[in-house]
């Protein structure tokens, strides 16, 4: 009963609200939810349920309660935790995280050895703000790059992919999550689809331009200039790690490298 009543009011609110009043809220959560059966990799708390979550529909045990890190969050982490040096304190990095998560941005901050640099057009987390396809930055500024779930709301996403290499020194790499349909090999977009309501039925969200193909993605990214690496989710981790990080079995982590 409590569970539906969160999922209501997850339905209800959006989930940037939801994160401005999170310091109010987690603690609760955190109480109400204790258990054994999931995991939060980001912070190594465990519940016996994850909240629902979904723009369109809702999608059960997905939403963290200590963290409110859904799926692509806890993949990303986890990859960074096993796959990279980004935690390695010895290792000095350069980092431009556009869009920058909650779930991710105190930590980082937080983190002695980056250089942390984070950018949005409106995110009060950005410290830097402007237009993804011009980035205010010298070339090759950056050691790594997060940049998730942002390319959807461009139009001109090529501008956008080419200035991210710009700004990613030789050598670098990052991450550049986006959605994806498991039986969609090719990018749908059609840009004569302008209204809100048109592009929710369309792409999944009223300020979407593109649900993009799984393979011709990284098509994109290599025009951009990119080398390119997909992480599949089904092979990269087992199931019962699947189980007890609550990740999408179906999604495809992408990597870039300059």
């Amino acid at each position: 009963m409590l569970k539906n009543v969160f999922g209501i009011v997850l339905g209800i609110f959006p989930r940037p609200v939801l994160i401005r009043f999170s310091m109010y809220l987690l603690p609760l959560f955190r109480l109400l939810f204790k258990g054994s059966r999931f995991t939060d990799p980001i912070d190594k708390s465990s519940f016996r349920t994850l909240l629902p979550y979904g723009y369109q529909k809702q999608r059960a045990n997905v939403l963290s309660p200590s963290t409110l890190s859904l799926e692509r969050h806890r993949l990303l982490w986890l990859f960074l935790e096993r796959s990279s040096t980004f935690f390695n304190p010895d290792q000095k990095l350069s980092v431009l995280h556009v869009a920058p998560e909650q779930c991710f941005y105190p930590r980082f901050k937080r983190l002695a050895h980056l250089d942390y640099t984070t950018f949005d057009q409106n995110s009060p987390l950005a410290k830097v703000k402007g237009d993804l396809r011009a980035l205010p930055f010298e070339d090759g500024s950056f050691d790594v790059l997060f940049c998730n779930h942002v390319l959807e709301h461009i139009i001109e996403d090529d501008k956008a992919m080419r200035e991210l290499y710009r700004v990613l020194q030789p050598g670098g790499w990052g991450i550049v999550q986006v959605p994806m349909k498991p039986d969609q090999e090719e990018t749908y977009e059609d840009h004569s689809i302008q209204t809100k309501k048109e592009r929710e039925v369309h792409f999944g969200q009223y300020d979407h331009v593109r649900w993009y193909g799984r393979k011709d993605f990284f098509t994109r990214l290599q025009k951009a200039g990119f080398s390119t690496e997909a992480i599949y989710v089904s092979q990269a981790f087992s199931k019962t790690e699947i189980e007890r990080y609550a990740l999408d079995p179906n999604e495809i982590l992408p990597i870039i490298r300059r």
